[in-house]
């Protein structure tokens, strides 16, 4: 009996261990829980900002030069120096090549010569028309003498015909002589014509620039022969002001248009990295691309600081206008769910959803792509814009700092 009796006060001792080893970690289950729902959930957030946000289409342009300009010598000869640097900068007017003088300056000798020749010869003439002029005045006094002697009957007729033909003769010599005068001088002119080709091809042996531009590769060097208007022997590219080229679609073209008939619309460009550069609408093509459905426009640009380079791909976005007061908020805190798109706010530490409406997306220059909110918050809520996959309505949330970069609308007008 007193072994049955022991045996029983185990069997109750073990049943009560059992027991009470569920209950201890049940407690243990629901004071985690209750850990787990007082802790704070770190997130980033900013608030929402009411700001004057531009309406701009975007597109890809590529730069072009406004002009460009293929040198070419306008005389055959021999390179004799080459005055600029491959790549150097010059202005109009300045020496690029010297081409080998002697050769035309020999022409321009030879020329002179023949025009004082051909002087000499005139002067030689008109003494010849001089001394002719005074024989026919002599010779015409003595027809007319003897015109009235045979009248008279003093000589005879065939003395009268010789004296008039006498006259007529010497007439004619001094027209003869008048046509050698102006054959000269003919040939004087003509020989100063020559002359002033001559001179105007010396110039040429000095290849100036025609554009202030930048100078590209050199494509002869000294020592080399040219022929006229046949080799290049450098481009050179106007890089200020220069061109950017881009395409808009066609369903824009007409609000484009009457927008730009106001006043030139601006045009902002930029490549990776570097501050967009600001123009202006210049050029709008008269026919659309079928095939791409784009018109085709232009900007020009000031480029004082060569930032836009030819050749190169450039991000475009044409202004037509701002839109003001507009509800400003990271991209990145755009929640996508099954009732449509919502975000996160905080609120007194605490979580919770607001349903949204956006409008339209916005890339500024500088910073992450904007979300423009029509409805559903109001300026200065605190919109969530990284961790909201870890929160729950109501959650708790610890707040960490945000880089001024992913603020909202950090290249937007603060409206006032």
């Amino acid at each position: 009996m007193k072994h049955h009796g022991i045996l029983t006060l185990f069997k109750l001792a073990l049943l009560g261990l059992l027991i009470c080893l569920p209950l201890t970690s049940c407690t243990r289950v629901a004071a985690k829980a209750n850990a787990t729902s007082t802790e704070a959930m770190p997130v980033r957030a900013v608030p929402a900002v009411s700001a004057d946000v531009p309406l701009e289409i975007a597109a890809v342009g590529n730069v072009e030069a406004m002009d460009s300009v293929e040198v070419k010598s306008r005389i055959a000869g021999q390179i004799n120096r080459v005055a600029f640097t491959e790549g150097q900068s010059v202005t109009r007017g300045e020496l690029l090549f010297s081409i080998d003088r002697d050769a035309v300056e020999r022409q321009a000798l030879e020329e002179q010569a023949n025009i004082e020749r051909d002087a000499a010869v005139e002067q030689q003439a008109r003494a010849v028309v001089a001394r002719d002029a005074a024989a026919e005045k002599q010779s015409r006094s003595e027809a007319d003498v003897a015109r009235k002697l045979g009248t008279l009957g003093v000589i005879s007729g065939q003395r009268v015909s010789q004296m008039v033909t006498s006259s007529d003769t010497a007439q004619a010599a001094v027209h003869a002589d008048q046509a050698a005068v102006q054959a000269a001088a003919g040939a004087i002119r003509a020989d100063r014509a020559r002359l002033a080709e001559i001179q105007l091809q010396l110039r040429f042996t000095d290849v100036v620039a025609p554009i202030s531009g930048r100078a590209g590769a050199v494509m002869v060097k000294a020592g080399n022969m040219v022929r006229d208007n046949d080799t290049t022997l450098v481009t050179l590219l106007q890089l200020a002001p220069i061109y950017v080229t881009f395409g808009i679609p066609e369903q824009s073209l007409t609000e484009v248009r009457r927008l730009n008939a106001t006043g030139p619309l601006i045009v902002k460009a930029s490549t990776a990295g570097s501050p967009a550069a600001e123009g202006h609408l210049t050029f709008i093509d008269n026919t659309v691309n079928p095939a791409t459905g784009s018109i085709r426009l232009k900007a020009a640009f000031p480029n004082t600081d060569n930032a836009l380079w030819p050749g190169e791909f450039v991000s475009v976005r044409l202004r037509l206008g701002m839109e003001k007061g507009r509800m400003v908020v990271p991209e990145s805190s755009i929640q996508e769910g099954q009732d449509g798109k919502y975000v996160w706010l905080v609120k007194s530490g605490t979580a919770s959803t607001a349903p949204v409406t956006v409008l339209r997306t916005y890339r500024p220059p500088i910073g992450p792509e904007q979300a423009i909110i029509g409805v559903g918050i109001k300026p200065g809520d605190l919109v969530v814009t990284e961790g909201q996959l870890r929160l729950t309505p109501g959650a708790n949330v610890a707040l960490l700092d945000t880089p001024r970069a992913d603020r909202p609308a950090s290249n937007a007008t603060p409206s006032s």
